[in-house]
């Protein structure tokens, strides 16, 4: 497949875009290679998708400590409280759908977000791009907001483009997915968990990461609010500068989240978690 059928592809080539993918490969591989990882995989799994979920949450507006997040049962208190709970349901929800990603992502994206939103939501908007004149509530993001003829038409383009198949690495195929979500703010709520949750079965499903065990969403967390807006607006400024800059920030957080695993990996090797 030629880079002339295949935008992804060209994104790959955009300067510094290969750096990041090598980078993000090694230190994919390095967690992969703890001995922890031969036996105890899945206590990996689960505590990275706690972790994916709590720093998602952080984005949207619901910062809590990882404690507080593994100890509480009740997630329908307040906003903050259901914004946590729709982020650990996302992140339990994300590795059943890896196969029907690959034949609908536009069902997945539908099923993410009425996973996310729950009871929140009118029933009539939830699980499907929001209609003209809906409104959109979705803290931290504030870039102008596409229309709902423009939402439509760029969502089929992404589905199109992920189902006629890339040569691009995963990274890149992950980061476009979250950035478009982000940017299109398709539904009226939850979007940003639900681009995020996407990001993941991206790199869950490519085979980057299949047991799920290196949560970007930390990385981003870590990295910073003021960060993730700033990579989102170049990412919106459709430049091959401000696209590989997105593509490098989402790198950066993948990484992150490998060292996290790792550090998960070192305290169940001590008897430590």
């Amino acid at each position: 497949m030629s880079t002339t059928a295949d935008p992804l592809a060209t994104l790959a080539s955009l300067p510094g875009v290969a750096d990041s993918v090598d980078s993000v490969r090694k230190s994919i591989d390095r967690v992969y290679g703890h001995r922890v990882m031969r036996r105890r995989s899945n206590e990996v799994t689960a505590e990275a998708a706690l972790r994916s979920a709590r720093g998602s949450a952080a984005l949207s507006d619901a910062d809590w400590a990882l404690e507080e997040v593994r100890r509480r049962t009740d997630f329908s208190s307040d906003a903050e409280a259901r914004t946590v709970g729709a982020a650990l349901r996302l992140s339990a929800e994300a590795g059943q759908l890896l196969s029907v990603w690959r034949q609908s992502p536009l069902r997945v994206l539908a099923r993410l977000h009425l996973v996310a939103a729950g009871g929140d939501a009118p029933d009539e908007s939830v699980g499907r791009p929001r209609l003209a004149g809906e409104a959109v509530d979705e803290p931290l993001i504030e870039l102008a907001l596409p229309d709902a003829d423009e939402v439509a038409g760029r969502l089929d383009g992404l589905a199109r483009l992920l189902l006629s198949g890339t040569e691009a690495p995963a990274l890149v195929t992950a980061a476009v997915v979250h950035g478009e979500l982000l940017a299109l703010r398709p539904f009226g709520s939850c979007n940003g968990l639900v681009a995020r949750t996407a990001e993941r079965i991206v790199l869950v499903g490519s085979g980057l990461d299949p047991k799920s065990i290196c949560p970007s969403e930390v990385g981003y967390a870590e990295l910073g609010r003021a960060a993730y807006v700033a990579a989102l607006e170049n990412y919106v400024s459709g430049t091959p500068e401000g696209m590989a800059a997105w593509i490098a920030h989402c790198g950066r957080a993948v990484e992150l989240g490998a060292r996290e695993s790792t550090a998960v990996c070192e305290a169940l090797q001590r008897g430590a978690a």
